[in-house]
C-alpha cells in the first residue's frame, strides 16, 4: 500500500533493501511477546541485526559503518514499522547516537565505537532527559567538573531508551555553571558501562512500547578520561541543535510508515468481519473513514519523502523536521484511534495488533521534543522569516 503513494526513485531504492529488511522484520514478530515480558529485546537479535547489515547503514564505511545514504536507514525503520515492531531501538543507536560520534568525535573515539556497534557489539543510548528537564535541555542539571585532565561526572538520567543494555552512553552534562547561558556551557560525553560510579537503574514499566528497554541512569562522582569528551568543551548543547532534526525526521518517518501499517491491518480486519448481515467494508459509513484515513496518510507520505529527499541531500532545516514529527505523530495517533475504532471491542484486546500500536503511539508526540515545543520551533521560523 505504501508504495502507492511514492515517488518512483524512492520506489527503487525500497525495492533494492526490502529483500533484506522486510524478512528480518518478519522474524522478530514471533519473539516480540517474550521481550515485552522481558522489558528488553535480545543481545543476539543486536547480533544478529549487526550481521544483516542493519545498523549504522548510513555511517560512512570508512567510519566502520555501512556507508548507505540516509534513504537506506529510512527504509529500515519503515520496514520495521511496517511489521508493527516497536522493540528494536536500532534507528535511536544507529541514526542519533552514531552520528554524534562520527560528526564530532576523534578519530580514536570513532576507531573504538563506531565498527562496535555497527557489528551489534556495543549498544548505545543518548541521556539527555532528567527527572527535572525534557524537553527544555537548558534546564540540565548534571554536571562534570574539571580534576587535572579528568572529569568528574554527577547527575541522574531518566527515561534512556537502550538505557539498560548500553554499553556506551553519550550523556548531556554542564560544564560551566557560569556561562552566561546553559546553552554555552553543555558538552557532551561517552561514557562506557561497568565505569566505577556509573549505575543502571530500573528498567521502567510504560504503557506502551513494552519490549523496548527504557532506564534510569546514575553518575556519582564518575571519573572520566579527558578523551570521553566528545567534540570541544562547551560545544555541546550546538551539536544537539545540529543532530536534533534528523532525530525528529526519524520519529515522523516511523509514524508515518506506521500509520500505512494501521490502515492495511484495519483494511484486513473489516474485509473479513461480519455485522448487520454484511460485511463491514461494505458499509458506507466505514467506507468513507477508510477514504479519509488513505487519503491523509498518501499526502503524509509525500511530505515524508520529500523531507527524506532534503536530508539525504544535507537541506532539510529544523522547521521543516519540527513539521514532519509534529504532523507525522499527531496522525499516527488519530489513525490508531479510528482504527481501534472501527475494530469495536476486538480493538481494546492486547492480542489484537492494533491495540499494540495504539498504545505504542502516544509516545511519539512526546519524545524527540514534545509537539508543543515542535510547534514553537515551527512558529520561530515564520514570524522570524521576510519570506514564509
Amino acid at each position: 500500500m505504501a508504495q502507492l503513494c511514492r515517488t518512483s526513485h524512492l520506489c527503487r531504492q525500497l525495492l533494492s533493501r526490502s529483500t533484506l529488511a522486510r524478512p528480518t522484520g518478519a522474524r522478530t514478530v514471533g519473539t516480540t511477546d517474550k521481550w515485552e515480558k522481558d522489558g528488553n529485546i535480545s543481545r543476539e537479535c543486536w547480533l544478529k541485526a549487526g550481521e544483516q547489515g542493519l545498523l549504522g547503514t548510513d555511517t560512512p564505511a570508512e567510519a566502520g559503518g555501512i556507508g548507505g545514504d540516509f534513504k537506506d536507514a529510512a527504509i529500515i525503520m519503515e520496514e520495521q514499522s511496517y511489521v508493527n515492531c516497536s522493540g528494536p531501538g536500532f534507528a535511536l543507536h544507529s541514526q542519533i547516537v552514531m552520528p554524534y560520534i562520527t560528526h564530532y568525535g576523534s578519530q580514536e573515539q570513532i576507531d573504538k565505537y563506531i565498527p562496535d556497534m555497527t557489528a551489534g557489539i556495543k549498544i548505545g543510548a543518548i541521556a539527555m532527559t532528567e527527572p527535572g528537564a525534557g524537553s527544555d535541555l537548558q534546564g540540565v542539571r548534571t554536571s562534570a567538573q574539571k580534576d587535572g585532565d579528568d572529569w568528574i561526572l554527577n547527575g541522574s538520567k531518566t527515561f534512556i531508551t537502550n538505557g539498560y543494555m548500553s554499553d556506551v552512553v553519550l550523556v548531556v552534562a554542564v560544564t560551566n555553571p557560569k556561562a552566561k547561558t546553559r546553552a554555552h556551557g553543555i558538552s557532551l560525553f561517552l561514557v562506557d558501562e561497568g565505569m566505577p560510579g556509573f549505575r543502571k537503574g530500573r528498567k521502567l514499566e510504560k504503557m506502551g512500547l513494552k519490549a523496548q528497554d527504557t532506564a534510569e541512569l546514575f553518575f556519582e562522582d564518575v571519573r572520566l578520561p579527558a578523551s570521553a569528551l566528545l567534540g570541544k568543551e562547551n560545544h555541546g548543547f550546538y551539536y544537539l541543535m545540529n543532530e536534533l532534526p534528523q532525530e525528529r525526521l526519524l520519529i515522523g518517518i516511523m509514524s508515518c510508515a506506521n500509520c500505512e501499517w494501521q490502515l492495511e491491518e484495519t483494511r484486513q480486519y473489516l474485509r473479513s468481519r461480519k455485522a448487520f448481515g454484511n460485511t463491514l467494508s461494505n458499509l458506507q459509513t466505514i467506507q468513507h473513514k477508510l477514504a479519509e484515513m488513505k487519503t491523509e496518510i498518501c499526502i503524509s507520505r509525500a511530505f515524508t519523502d520529500q523531507c527524506i529527499d532534503l536530508h539525504n541531500m544535507g537541506k532539510l532545516d529544523g522547521s521543516m523536521a519540527s513539521m514532519c514529527k509534529y504532523w507525522m505523530s499527531d496522525m499516527q495517533n488519530r489513525i490508531g484511534s479510528q482504527c481501534v475504532q472501527l475494530h469495536g471491542g476486538w480493538g481494546y484486546m492486547w492480542e489484537y495488533p492494533i491495540c499494540k500500536s495504539y498504545v505504542d503511539a502516544k509516545v511519539q508526540s512526546i519524545y524527540g521534543g514534545s509537539n508543543e515545543i515542535m510547534k514553537e520551533l515551527i512558529a520561530r521560523q515564520i514570524v522570524g522569516d521576510e519570506r514564509v
